[in-house]
């Protein structure tokens, strides 16, 4: 069986990286699985870039320049709209037409327009979505929040100025998603159960096939190795204890920064004991910016592409926080419980489906600062460690395992091309 795993980027991003790992998994057991990304960034001879770069560069400019007018001309909310209005045809690239199952990804920011995906279903390939957020099942967002449109046709887009109208950028894109799928036989496959429920909601998904599937992650790689050597690997302190804090960007108001700082404040406040012996270490994109509003010594190590690396920072960590206000499966918070550290997050998205309250971490009450800095003080100060550790290690390797999650993916792609068969 051969599958093309179709996906903006390569590396960049929780979609990208849990696309990638999916193909290395899928290649470990016994499917020929290659990648085909906008943006290629390494030298894996599995992964392709679309041809005429410059031309994928210029559907990006030309899709973000239209809802930037669209949104009279304010950065605003400009990338948390997609529109899928224009990107390349790959029905006649080679690695199209040799695979018997075509594998969506994340296809945004000038990839695909909904257009190439038509030609795509009309070319007869079995077709797998994987949706690493909600944007399949809504009209432009990635994420509703507390907006109910998407649950019978989206209009009136508060991202939009004025808060949109009846028949909106969203109400257009709405209605092509519509006949899209209606005449397509597209296997849609969720990351989390939360986000199986959101889709299954939407007016858009009536009808379609849903499935459930987890990312996946490579433990040979993520997995426990000695504390100090991994802190002299990071060039974090010896001793003491460290607070992980991992975004792509750390200032993104959706990862709950702001909650992390006041909860660590608080707790530092509070302890004069906690201040002196924490410490905080950020991993992402302008890092500094968060460090400096702590009242813990903290560490900003911005953004690391180094794959050893991360794990010698996760591996360096006590406990690893994410209060991040709407997720669907985070890859950190996998990649933490895979090196044995446990998490606090609040109880929101697909996170309660990885963590587990008091065995793998603590769930904190939705936006309660206060109850979120309980969960860091109950990990660090109250909870059995090893307990903790060995829980962690346990839950990925039942849930997250390359071979479970490949198997459960293999089912979905061998039902798609029996089904093609039986239309045949």
């Amino acid at each position: 069986m051969r599958v093309l795993i179709v996906n903006t980027s390569e590396k960049t991003g929780g979609a990208a990286v849990a696309a990638n790992r999916l193909m290395e998994a899928l290649n470990n057991n016994g499917v020929k699985a290659k990648m085909l990304v906008g943006e290629k960034q390494t030298d894996t001879l599995t992964v392709v870039p679309l041809p005429h770069q410059r031309l994928r560069r210029f559907h990006f400019l030309w899709e973000r320049l239209s809802i930037f007018c669209r949104l009279y001309f304010s950065r605003k909310h400009l990338f948390e709209i997609d529109t899928a209005s224009s990107g390349t045809d790959i029905t006649g690239l080679p690695e199209f037409k040799e695979a018997d199952i075509i594998h969506l990804n994340w296809i945004n920011q000038g990839m695909l327009s909904l257009s190439d995906i038509r030609k795509i279903v009309q070319s007869g390939k079995p077709v797998v979505w994987t949706m690493h957020d909600l944007w399949t099942a809504t009209g432009i967002c990635h994420y509703a929040r507390t907006c109910p449109y998407f649950r019978s046709g989206c209009h009136n887009c508060h991202l939009l100025p004025g808060g949109g109208s009846m028949n909106d950028l969203s109400k257009k894109i709405w209605d092509k998603k519509k006949r899209l799928y209606h005449s397509s036989n597209i296997h849609f496959v969720t990351c989390s159960r939360w986000l199986e429920d959101q889709a299954k909601q939407s007016a858009l998904m009536t009808g379609q096939r849903i499935t459930s599937i987890p990312n996946t992650i490579d433990t040979r790689v993520f997995c426990p190795t000695d504390r100090k050597e991994a802190r002299l690997r990071a060039g974090l302190p010896a001793e003491g204890r460290i607070i992980l804090f991992v975004s792509q960007r750390v200032t993104d108001e959706r990862k709950g920064a702001a909650f992390f700082i006041d909860a660590i404040n608080m707790l530092a406040d509070k302890d004069l004991e906690f201040a002196k012996n924490t410490s905080v270490a950020m991993l992402g994109g302008a890092a500094e910016e968060i460090c400096e509003r702590l009242k813990v010594r903290s560490f900003p190590l911005g953004y690391v592409s180094d794959e050893h690396t991360i794990v010698s920072i996760y591996n360096s960590a006590d406990v690893y926080v994410l209060p991040s206000l709407e997720d669907n499966l985070p890859n950190t918070i996998m990649e933490s419980m895979a090196c044995g550290v446990p998490s606090v997050a609040f109880r929101v998205g697909g996170i309660p489906e990885m963590i587990e309250h008091r065995r793998t971490g603590y769930l904190a009450k939705f936006k309660d600062t206060a109850d979120l800095a309980e969960g860091i003080r109950w990990t660090l100060n109250e909870a059995d460690q090893q307990s903790l550790h060995k829980a962690c290690l346990h839950k990925v390797a039942h849930d997250y395992s390359q071979q479970s999650v490949s198997m459960r993916y293999i089912e979905v792609y061998n039902e798609m091309i029996a089904l093609k068969r039986y239309i045949v």
